[in-house]
């Protein structure tokens, strides 16, 4: 939203806010369509808001977007929630701290206080409503009975474990029923490795014009202008009403994301593999009403991150207007998920180096990329006093800012005749990527874990 930046930069100055293993040779795609690794797990969940422009092309994008490829889908029935139903009561903003009174929102704090208001007018509260969803919906039991493929008369087993970290899914249940799963190496470390790392992102989104936002910003910059001399009052009004026609033209897609995991750890494992777990044609239905019941399972509030998009409509333009607000959707959806995975340590998902010499890897764009990122490259081993995977830092790499690969939603087609001229101009000679190229060498090799150093 380079407009919206520029006004926002002009406004701060009235308001005070201030800016103040062995090398190998490259790997080809028919030598591995696609490297098996341990991911972690991910459910997405969208919350249902009020109406807004455009909202069933936004919404129907959000649905049809392609799932994020680092992460096992762990999908469960819960995929839209209505967030209204949820909405907090004043005594529970007060109680959470949500509400402020008097001259909260005063000063520095005007601006942003404006363009949320717009935007969502629930904003700070949704932290706390996430949290409700979160326990009403019984999102950890669900999860839990996801990874142990729970079947209509309560039972388990352990297919889906044993698929998604190679383990002996048979030998896992033995143990189980011999009473010894808290001390099988192979359960905790399933349980360390796969059952912790599931994640739910709960998001939001919203389409809206440009125009509100742009004049609540200039009507509050031009009370702090008031308070210049009146020989610099008129110079400021022209450059603010300059920046709010630049501003205004067009409409912003806005997306919110909340980050959610799931809490395992030992006790919990203990808890449910002596009291609540069930092999099929051993049904126990007082343990199949206890797991439904118990509230045993927990999500953990990781945080949040927003993103917001500039979508404007053009007569050169050769989408239609559904398709411009298609892509930009899934592109701010894209971005958000960016910045919550270089926000939160324990979100960042592992990536598989694809050939050793050189360095590349299948993230690009759509994990946020620019050039010049580091990333440490990971061994995956087996600690043999233990039993519990690690992984051991064998050297860092850096992003070659020259070769990047575009992979972000629809990146094969351009935006605009100009981006067309642009393309042909600055980058006819150069061939199409299909993976990200790092700088840097060692004795690296594919199928060694790329993940990314703050």
């Amino acid at each position: 939203m380079k407009q919206t930046n520029k006004l926002t930069i002009v406004l701060s100055l009235f308001l005070g806010l201030g800016f103040g293993a062995n090398a190998q040779a490259p790997a080809t795609a028919d030598q591995h369509p696609e490297l098996k690794y341990r991911r972690s797990s991910l459910h997405l969940i969208l919350l249902e808001s009020e109406d807004f422009p455009r909202k069933e092309t936004v919404i129907k994008a959000y649905h049809e977007a392609p799932f994020p490829d680092k992460y096992n889908n762990h999908s469960i029935a819960v995929s839209a929630v209505n967030a209204s139903s949820y909405a907090l009561t004043e005594v529970e903003k007060v109680t959470a701290g949500t509400k402020k009174s008097g001259m909260a929102n005063f000063g520095a704090n005007m601006l942003s206080g404006a363009t949320a208001g717009i935007v969502d007018k629930d904003a700070a509260d949704m932290p706390i409503v996430t949290d409700k969803i979160v326990k009403d919906k019984k999102i950890a039991n669900q999860l839990v009975a996801k990874w142990f493929n729970r079947q209509p008369d309560g039972s388990f087993d352990m297919k889906l474990i044993g698929e998604r970290g190679s383990y002996n899914a048979t030998e896992m249940q033995a143990n189980i029923a011999k009473g010894s799963a808290r001390g099988t190496a192979s359960l905790s470390d399933a349980g360390e490795e796969l059952i912790g790392n599931t994640f739910v992102v709960l998001t939001k989104l919203k389409f809206i014009s440009n125009e509100p936002i742009a004049a609540a910003i200039r009507e509050i910059a031009k009370l702090k202008a008031n308070s210049l001399p009146a020989l610099f009052q008129p110079a400021a009004y022209k450059v603010l009403d300059i920046a709010y026609n630049k501003a205004k033209e067009g409409y912003s897609v806005w997306t919110t994301s909340y980050l959610y995991r799931l809490k395992w750890n030992d006790s919990t494992a203990a808890v449910f593999y002596n009291d609540l777990w069930m092999e099929k044609g051993k049904i126990d239905k007082k343990k199949k009403e206890a797991f439904d019941k118990t509230d045993l399972f927990q999500m953990e509030y990781i945080g949040s991150e927003k993103s917001s998009s500039l979508v404007t409509f053009s007569l050169k333009e050769t989408r239609t207007e559904d398709q411009i607000v298609e892509l930009a959707t899934v592109r701010n959806v894209e971005h958000v998920f960016a910045k919550l995975q270089k926000a939160y340590e324990v979100f960042k998902p592992k990536t598989p180096i694809y050939s050793g010499e050189p360095v590349t890897a299948k993230i690009g764009m759509k994990e946020g990329l620019e050039g010049g990122e580091k990333f440490e490259v990971l061994e995956q081993t087996v600690d043999p006093k233990t039993g519990l995977t690690t992984y051991v830092k064998k050297g860092t790499v850096t992003v070659d800012k020259k070769k990047i690969w575009d992979n972000r939603f629809n990146a094969g087609e351009e935006v605009s005749e100009k981006d067309n001229k642009d393309k042909d101009k600055d980058k006819k000679d150069e061939p199409i990527l299909d993976r990200t190229y790092f700088k840097g060498g060692g004795k690296f090799y594919a199928g060694m874990l790329l993940r990314q150093i703050k």
